[in-house]
């Protein structure tokens, strides 16, 4: 991705992806720490991962379908 960027935009960038090694339970035990509670409310009510879109109906980790490789595995992840 990065060379595709550095290449078509005939510019260096640098793409960073500090997430990328962390599980999902590590990923959600960061965001306490890095904006407190506004930003756990804030993954919880104006984000999802759900692969089908669904945001009619939330769960303890967030807005989903509950069922889709996505869901559950934010959903394991907010268990922890």
């Amino acid at each position: 991705m990065q060379a595709a960027l550095n290449l078509g935009m005939a510019q260096d960038f640098r793409v960073e992806t500090p997430l990328m090694h962390l599980t999902k339970a590590e990923t959600w035990a960061l965001a306490p720490g890095l904006g407190g509670e506004a930003l756990v409310n804030l993954i919880l009510e104006d984000s999802h991962t759900c692969y089908l879109g669904v945001r009619e109906v939330r769960h303890p980790w967030g807005y989903g379908c509950g069922t889709c490789p996505a869901c559950e595995l934010r959903a394991r992840g907010w268990e922890g």
